[in-house]
């Protein structure tokens, strides 16, 4: 039982002390938020201060700037009305001058008017005096004035023409014979004149005989077999091949040589060294359009482009072989090409040296052979510069562009050239009396001469209907003709005389 008593007396002690421990533990609490809240109260006050102090300064700085600013547009709105109340003076000044200056011009025109007025009848009357005096009315003093002005032009406007033509010829002579003289003394080729005939030289006159053969059997057999006219005549050591197709003259004189040269003459043997002497010369032909083409750097061809430009190793024009005559005119158009600075010399070369290729086929098709080259070149995939050249350059076609031109000039060079080719005596005579013709019908030629083989025209006119000036006109009308109408290598002279003779005599 006294245990229970003391326990119980225990507990409540314990209870006693942990409520004095609570209750000052929970006094102590509340001091301390009551501590802290003051502390938080004084910092959020000193913090407010700050905040404001900071605000009222930042105002202040934002009232000074604006300020500032409307200081400166106060100045600059003050500047632009002192700028736009000068401008309204100015302004007003310059009306001021121009309502003056208006008066004055209307004043000035009503004099001008007045004086105007004045001098149309002083000027009626002055020509009412000059038409009494002269005899004439206004109208015909007008032709008459007319006339003269007219006259006076014609005469300026020849002189300017010939003054002009002189700079002109004087500057293309120069620049045309530089370049000239530099393609043909860059090419200097040779130049040999062939003809119709081949002689074929023979060891003695008996294998003439030979040649002949029994009833002349032989020579029927060369003849029926290779095409061409063998002449046997007196001749010593040698006998004659006649063609007018040079392939097959080549043909027949290299069948003749192997002939000759074996001693065994008959028909069979005829066959025999005109099939081999016919491969042969296919052979050359292929080899001779190779080497035109390598010798003037044309680049690739259509074989049979190459082998008619081979056969033209046998051709000739005027007696001046045609393949030699086209690769010089290659060389000559390159290098007439490179001195006028053109950029595709290669294709200037190209249509220069196939521009005569429809010589190979003038015996197969009918026609010009400008347009049957053109139309073969066409047919084998050459570019339509080319074959526009070709076709252009003797003037069946209009030439259209620098490249025909050149083919035309380095053809005309190549053939022009003093030996190049050869003319018959009736073609010269006719070119001669036509020269003649052309220059005799131009009014006021009294009489004319053609010299230097043709190539300059004399023209002595009558001193009293041509004058000075009208004596170049005349010149250039014959040269203008000459060049239309006729066909000539090189260039022709027009020379025009005027002479005036006084002639007294002393009694």
């Amino acid at each position: 039982m006294m245990p229970l008593v003391v326990l119980g007396s225990l507990l409540s002690a314990l209870a006693f002390v942990f409520f004095v421990l609570g209750a000052r533990t929970l006094r102590s609490a509340r001091a301390e938020r009551e501590r802290l809240l003051e502390e938080a109260r004084r910092e959020a006050e000193a913090r407010k201060k700050e905040i404001l102090v900071e605000a009222k300064e930042q105002a202040l700085e934002v009232r000074r700037q604006v300020e500032r600013d409307l200081e400166g547009k106060r100045r600059e709105l003050l500047r632009r009305e002192e700028r736009v109340s000068r401008l309204e003076e100015e302004a007003a000044l310059r009306l001021n001058r121009l309502e003056r200056r208006e008066r004055e011009i209307q004043s000035k025109e009503e004099g001008a008017e007045e004086r105007l007025r004045k001098a149309e009848e002083e000027l009626s009357r002055a020509r009412r005096e000059l038409e009494r005096l002269a005899g004439l009315s206004a109208a015909e003093a007008k032709k008459i004035v007319m006339k003269e002005v007219e006259a006076e032009a014609r005469r300026e406007a020849l002189s300017l023409v010939r003054q002009v033509e002189l700079e002109a010829r004087e500057e293309a002579e120069k620049r045309a014979r530089k370049i000239l003289a530099v393609a043909i003394q860059r090419v200097a080729s040779d130049m040999t004149s062939e003809t119709t005939v081949s002689v074929v030289p023979i060891p003695s006159d008996d294998m003439k005989g030979r040649i002949i053969g029994r009833e002349g059997r032989n020579i029927r057999a060369f003849e029926a077999v290779t095409g061409v006219n063998l002449i046997i005549d007196d001749t010593p050591e040698a006998v004659l091949l006649s063609s007018f197709d040079p392939v097959r003259r080549e043909v027949a004189r290299l069948t003749l040589e192997r002939l000759v040269a074996d001693g065994r003459i008959h028909p069979a043997r005829i066959e025999e060294a005109y099939e081999r002497a016919r491969a042969e010369v296919e052979a050359e032909i292929v080899r001779a359009g190779e080497d035109a083409v390598a010798q003037t750097g044309v680049g690739e061809l259509n074989p049979q482009v190459v082998k008619a430009l081979g056969r033209l190793r046998f051709r000739t024009s005027y007696g001046q072989n045609v393949l030699k005559h086209l690769v010089e005119s290659a060389h000559i158009a390159g290098i007439i090409a490179h001195e006028l600075g053109m950029k595709d010399a290669r294709l200037v070369k190209r249509a220069t040296l196939l521009h005569d290729i429809g010589k190979a086929l003038t015996h197969e098709v009918e026609g010009p052979h400008a347009a049957i080259g053109a139309e073969f070149l066409r047919r084998f995939g050459e570019s339509p510069d080319v074959v526009h050249a070709v076709a252009a350059h003797h003037g069946e076609v209009e030439p259209k562009t620098v490249e025909a031109v050149l083919v035309q000039v380095a053809d005309a060079i190549s053939g022009g050239r003093p030996g190049a080719r050869r003319e018959s005596i009736e073609q010269y005579v006719r070119r001669l009396e036509r020269l003649e013709e052309i220059a005799q019908s131009m009014p006021g030629v009294e009489r004319c001469f053609a010299m230097q083989a043709g190539r300059e025209i004399r023209v002595m006119v009558k001193p009293e209907e041509v004058d000075d000036l009208s004596a170049y006109a005349i010149a250039r009308d014959i040269a203008k003709k000459v060049e239309s109408e006729l066909q000539y290598p090189g260039q022709i002279k027009v020379t025009v005389v005027r002479e005036v003779r006084a002639v007294e005599y002393a009694k």
